[in-house]
């Protein structure tokens, strides 16, 4: 296998700018006509660019083999590969070799970020009834020796003796709240919690503000002996450089610095299996646990919360140290607009051997190559530049795609079209999307024309339509993968794809190839169908002359939003300034339509036309960094967008507006004048967001009347 050739982060396919793109981005899209001028194409060569898309769409989708796509998920997954270990560096090499054999232009950039790994993990409880029992932390029949130990990234160091247990449920507000009233404290114990939809860190710094000394996690699942592991660490990106790329010998903060710590838990947590859990939970005693609370591993009979008489002895030893991951790249350039990028991304690192997650997304990638370089070979060479992005170190907090999104961010700004993400691409049956808004009709097309895995006379759209009645795509707010830096960073429209809503093994030993073949996908229909889907939209974006950009539909959204906000917000607040910027940006997705058909209509394609198409559509592209804002969301800057962003607060049932989500669900603890004023603010936020929207998307500094 063929060494990654080193390449220095500065010298990647976007050079390095470290200043913000806010005051530079409308500079940029002048200067983008005189650039143009000297790159036009050949009218003749675009006519038959756009009379052979439709051929060579055909032609990528009937170079599909579900075996070629079991190999890639075969080769991938022979070895555990955590970032930062001698595994992960040689499935960067795997994958550098693929786009290298195939003939494509790759790069790898690395980067220098703060890991965390486990050294020493012991539990024991020690029962009511005089006797002790060590307990297991390790997956029996799962786990070779090669396979790191179940542990959270990032949690602290630290040993609790004799301790009493406590059941806290999903760890929320609300479930310490339903333990007061009962009368249970749990200061001095060990948090027992069962996995829910909040993040692992959230859960852990909330029980150490309760007062808890330790946290045992446990997800529930088919496999009882299935453990999970995962990240606590708070944000993304590497702790040490937040807000610029960790390169080698550039700057990065003292491991003390308070910023950093604040990013940890005070107290240390392990994932544990349910069926140690189990053994903890039915020792307890004290006030009866709510039937809501008992799940799936506890069954119909009566439970207690605790706290003991179960003391537990816990002890976890960790070791953070700077390691070296690596970002793979592929680049088939453009022969029109080379310097408009659509970005196709996966992460290629697992907590294990990583068969689902995000290995079926890796493999899927890779055929995607492969595919694209037989069209090659026949002709095809793309619009505008497609680049196939291999990221590192995504489980310990999308570390290798926010490192480069934060190195790379103002010709991010400038030239991504889009990002298209696929993490897992196959959990298990059912097709699901999520996207940002203007994306959601050619989301719909594509899925017309790809076959369904699981229906041989129905499309994924047909099935999809049987399955819900309606399309519901859903929408990027979580930090759920690395569409999180590239949409709620820099503000590129995104979509994220994937088959099957969970799956049994995340995260833990059991997540391997056998596993994929024998529940997950066993003749790989389901990766097919989602290589056919990412590589169309991709084919669609880079080489449509003019981008099936919607904001019409993303008016939509809005306009929903803000009806679905009419009854949560009360008192003197009002919603007009973001009903006044919808109906602004509503005018200005209707012209942008109107002139994409009248461009469409136009038989002659003149140097004129063709400019006239760059100008638009780079509008369309603009328009989505309209919704970021400088200064982020409140308390957490890095989050820049104020439409889709992660929640403060994990009790608000907003998926939406943020920043007026932590607003309102602030407001509860203020004075009434004052929470009011802070939604206020928060609305008119969002409002001048829209309006920087319907700005790019008209492209003008005066408004003409």
């Amino acid at each position: 296998m063929s060494q990654p050739h080193s390449s220095k982060p500065t010298s990647t396919i976007f050079s390095s700018v470290p200043s913000p793109q806010w005051t530079l981005l409308f500079l940029l899209f002048l200067c983008t006509v005189g650039f143009y001028t000297l790159h036009l194409p050949n009218s003749a060569a675009a006519f038959s660019n756009v009379r052979d898309a439709l051929r060579f769409r055909n032609i990528y989708l009937s170079f599909a083999t579900n075996s070629t796509v079991s190999a890639y998920l075969r080769a991938l997954t022979l070895h555990p590969h955590l970032a930062g270990t001698h595994p992960a560096l040689q499935t960067a090499r795997f994958v550098h070799s693929h786009f290298a054999d195939l003939g494509l232009r790759t790069h790898t950039v690395d980067y220098r970020a703060l890991l965390s790994y486990p050294l020493h993990a012991s539990l024991s409880a020690h029962f009511s009834d005089g006797s002790s029992r060590e307990l297991p932390l390790v997956e029996p029949g799962g786990a070779g020796a090669e396979v790191v130990r179940p542990y959270h990234a990032y949690s602290p160091s630290g040993a609790v003796t004799g301790a009493q247990a406590v059941y806290v449920n999903l760890g929320r507000e609300e479930d310490y709240r339903a333990l007061r009233r009962v009368g249970v404290d749990v200061k001095g114990c060990v948090a027992v919690v069962r996995r829910g939809e909040e993040t692992r860190g959230g859960v852990v710094g909330r029980a150490a503000e309760e007062g808890a000394v330790a946290v045992l996690m446990y997800t529930e699942g088919e496999s009882m002996s299935g453990v999970e592991r995962g990240t606590v660490m708070k944000g993304l990106g590497d702790p040490l450089t937040p807000g610029w790329g960790g390169v080698e010998g550039g700057e990065a903060l003292n491991l003390e610095d308070s910023q950093i710590l604040n990013r940890f838990p005070k107290i240390p947590s392990m994932p544990i299996s349910p069926e140690v859990a189990y053994s903890i939970l039915r020792s307890l005693e004290g006030p009866q646990m709510p039937h809501h609370w008992r799940g799936d591993a506890l069954g119909p009979q009566p439970g207690r919360v605790g706290p003991g008489p179960t003391l537990l002895n816990f002890t976890y030893q960790a070791e953070k140290k700077i390691a070296t991951i690596h970002n793979v790249f592929a680049i088939i350039r453009g022969s029109e607009e080379p310097d408009r990028y659509v970005l196709l991304g996966n992460h290629r690192d697992a907590w294990t051997y990583g068969a689902v997650d995000p290995n079926s997304g890796t493999a899927v990638l890779l055929d995607i190559a492969r595919r694209y370089a037989l069209m090659m070979r026949q002709g095809w060479q793309p619009r505008r530049t497609i680049v196939l992005c291999s990221w590192d170190a995504e489980e310990f907090g999308m570390i290798g795609s926010t490192e480069w999104v934060e190195q790379n961010l103002l010709n991010l700004g400038s030239k991504v079209v889009a990002y298209l993400n696929v993490d897992c691409a196959v959990q298990g049956p059912g097709f699901f999307a999520g996207a940002t808004p203007q994306l959601d009709d050619l989301l719909i097309e594509v899925a017309k024309k790809v076959q369904d895995p699981d229906s041989e006379s129905m499309t994924i759209y047909d099935n999809w339509m049987i399955t819900n009645k309606v399309i519901n795509i859903q929408r990027l707010s979580g930090v759920d993968s690395d569409f999180a830096p590239l949409l709620q960073h820099a503000g590129v429209p995104s979509v994220d794809l994937y088959y099957g809503r969970d799956f049994p093994v995340y995260h833990t030993a059991f997540d391997s190839y056998n596993w994929m073949t024998n529940h997950g996908d066993p003749l790989f229909q389901r990766h097919v169908a989602v290589a056919g889907v990412w590589g169309l939209l991709a084919l669609h974006l880079a080489d449509d002359p003019i981008l099936a950009f919607n904001y019409v539909s993303y008016t939509e959204q809005l306009w929903n939003y803000t009806n679905l906000l009419r009854n949560l917000v009360k008192g003197n607040v009002s919603l007009h300034p973001i009903t006044a910027s919808i109906q602004e940006l509503a005018s200005a997705a209707k012209e942008a339509e109107g002139e994409a058909k009248k461009l469409r209509e136009e038989e002659i394609n003149s140097e004129f036309l063709v400019l006239k198409k760059r100008a638009l559509n780079d509008r369309l592209m603009l328009a989505e960094r309209g919704f970021l804002d400088a200064d982020g969301l409140q308390g957490r800057q890095w989050f820049k967008h104020l439409v889709y962003g992660p929640r403060g607060d994990s009790e608000s049932k907003l998926i939406f507006f943020p920043g007026i989500a932590d607003a309102i669900s602030a407001s509860t603890r203020m004075k009434r004048k004052e929470g009011e004023a802070a939604i206020q603010h928060e609305i008119w936020r969002v409002a001048r967001a829209i309006e920087r929207a319907s700005s790019a998307l008209r492209g003008g500094i005066f408004t003409e009347k």
